[in-house]
């Protein structure tokens, strides 16, 4: 399968939904030989010169995610290219031993209840994608490097230096997470081989003996209409003795950041059942814009073998 023609069609959806229809993290993973553990299926059209379907499964951790995409036009009443992908991907799962699923989709509708069900998942984690004007509070905007009095010194992600040392911190505050968690000196690498990586936009806090012990990672989304200043990745050491209020501050830094640059716009994603993280957010202002679903269940083994080369990109 060529990695070029399933681009597009993430393209095409992207460009006809308003949002990236795949998990960003897992997608790199498999394209730039990341992590193991991921097959790709595919369904092409009548003369296999594209696809009109694509599924990704990801091993995690502790559990597998599966994602899938439909080419807009072919998003008819009746058509089976989600289900069959869908059946497709629990069957890898099955093959590879089973285990947990959860499967991602943005902006879900009851088509998407359905679709999960007839795998044996059900509703999960929802996500919220929050949204908030630039700067905030006030003229000034929000509290950032700029002002010491009030705010936090912090300083840009240096390359080839820091990734050991933020790879444990990150680690530690996601050891939960499914897609976050369980990072590698490859999947940092992978990152900053990105068009849209920023080291100055990396922004990480150390504490007064020099240790790293929280970050606001900053992403821009120069092609979204309007351009979004996305918190991308944020983490306060759970094993630190931080300072109180960290972790808002840390916020604080990076909405500055994306306000200084230009972006009018600040959006991040957080769990909604993270309670304490949404009302920090909706105290500092913002709103949530949509909510993606996440489809959990449990797959039973059907012997244990790996994905096989057809499967994969």
């Amino acid at each position: 399968m060529e990695i070029a023609a399933v681009s597009a069609l993430l393209g095409a959806a992207e460009s006809a939904d308003g949002h990236a229809p795949i998990d960003e993290h897992a997608w790199l993973d498999l394209v730039q030989g990341g992590r193991s553990g991921f097959a790709a299926l595919v369904v092409w059209n009548d003369d296999h010169d594209h696809p009109v379907g694509y599924a990704q499964v990801s091993r995690g951790t502790d559990s597998w995610s599966v994602e899938f995409v439909v080419e807009p036009h072919h998003r008819t009443p009746g058509n089976t290219i989600a289900s069959d992908l869908l059946e497709r991907a629990v069957g890898v799962v099955a093959k590879a031993g089973g285990g947990h699923v959860h499967m991602w989709v943005n902006q879900a509708r009851p088509e998407h209840d359905r679709l999960a069900a007839s795998i044996g998942l059900a509703r999960g984690r929802t996500l919220y994608q929050m949204r908030c004007p630039l700067p905030l509070g006030s003229p000034e905007g929000p509290v950032g490097t700029e002002d010491p009095q009030v705010g936090i010194a912090t300083r840009g992600f240096r390359v080839g230096i820091d990734e050991d040392e933020w790879l444990a911190v990150n680690n530690r505050a996601f050891h939960w997470h499914p897609e976050q968690g369980g990072w590698d000196l490859d999947t940092i690498k992978q990152r900053e081989t990105e068009p849209w990586f920023d080291p100055e936009g990396f922004l990480l806090h150390e504490s007064v003996d020099g240790n790293l012990d929280g970050f606001c990672w900053t992403r821009i989304h120069a092609d979204h209409d309007p351009p979004l200043g996305e918190i991308y990745v944020i983490a306060v050491d759970p094993d630190a003795a931080r300072p109180p209020g960290l972790g808002r501050q840390l916020v604080d830094a990076g909405l500055d950041y994306l306000y200084r640059r230009g972006l009018r716009t600040g959006m991040l994603y957080v769990d909604a059942g993270n309670v304490r993280a949404v009302k920090l957010y909706v105290d500092m202002g913002f709103v949530v814009n949509h909510v993606d679903q996440a489809y959990v269940g449990d797959v039973a083994t059907s012997g244990v073998v790996e994905p096989s080369a057809e499967d994969q990109i």
